[in-house]
């Protein structure tokens, strides 16, 4: 890791692993907007979230999503890759979780104090693999793309990486 100027990190998969139970969460936010006339043609939960930003029901879905998310950050389990905080340098999480389940799981196992910021799908206008939320971590951190890692557990992560001009490295 020396030699990068600042490392950011995917929560879910990387440092922690939610205690959320996905399907439920899909099925919460199928039946939300079903009640509100919507009959989606794909069921998977980022399947909801487009016909959900189509028909202006994100705010709905999204309050049922981070319910579920931060409830499952309260029970989440530690992982391997939490032990390299603290680093030398500084420290973000990019996540497509909620912003404040992530600060609930850094809290919970006591790693708050060894990031510096964080980023989650509702800090930021866009999701990854999009780069925007890499962008904003690294800029709010003092870092460049091209000294940045970014460390996540998905072909997303990956490809938001590359599109951030960054380092990768999996978990």
């Amino acid at each position: 890791m020396s030699a990068y100027d600042a490392i950011v990190y995917d929560l879910d998969g990387t440092l922690v692993e939610l205690a959320v139970d996905w399907e439920a969460t899909a099925n919460d936010g199928l039946a939300a907007l079903r009640a509100a006339g919507i009959d989606p043609p794909k069921t998977d939960l980022w399947s909801l979230f487009e016909v959900a930003d189509a028909t202006g029901h994100r705010p709905t879905l999204e309050a049922i999503v981070s319910e579920h998310e931060r409830a499952g950050a309260r029970n989440s389990r530690l992982l391997e890759t939490a032990s390299e905080l603290p680093q030398s340098v500084p420290v973000a999480v990019c996540s497509l979780n909620c912003q404040r389940a992530c600060e609930i799981a850094l809290e919970r196992h006591s790693l708050a104090d060894h990031v510096d910021t964080v980023v989650g799908r509702d800090t930021v206008s866009t999701e990854k693999p999009d780069p925007e939320g890499l962008l904003t971590a690294i800029d709010r951190i003092g870092g460049s793309p091209a000294q940045t890692v970014f460390i996540g557990d998905s072909p997303r992560d990956e490809r938001t990486a590359q599109r951030a001009g960054t380092a990768f490295e999996y978990v």
